[in-house]
């Protein structure tokens, strides 16, 4: 995990480990299955490669996802989500269902990839 001694309060150390651009979007996807990094980036199509994989770095970096590299040719990655990355998983739901009620009581259409 990242050296955060610099946090001294509960909602920045969620925020620093989740708060990234994509990091809450690709942690969410990870909940349900193992992904491939070109899946993943079909289910996010906003974030560049290098953006996504600078973000799937600092998931892994933070202890939040685990990233299996199997000896093939050509090779195969697959990320899925630590024991501390599925303990997210009541908050992102917490965030996607407010968001949700935010969107609809402001006439917001939802149209993403996060189904619920």
């Amino acid at each position: 995990m990242s050296d955060y001694s610099d946090i001294n309060c509960p909602v920045s150390a969620t925020l620093r480990l989740i708060g990234g651009k994509y990091k809450a979007l690709i942690l969410w996807h990870l909940m349900r299955e193992t992904l491939r990094h070109g899946e993943i980036q079909r289910l996010i199509p906003q974030a560049t490669p290098k953006m996504l994989t600078q973000q799937l770095r600092e998931l892994e970096k933070d202890g939040l996802l685990n990233r299996t590299v199997y000896p093939v040719v050509p090779p195969k990655v697959e990320y899925s989500l630590t024991e501390l990355g599925k303990s997210l998983e009541p908050i992102l739901i917490a965030m996607y269902d407010w968001g949700a009620d935010y969107m609809k009581s402001n006439d917001i259409e939802i149209c993403c990839s996060m189904n619920r």
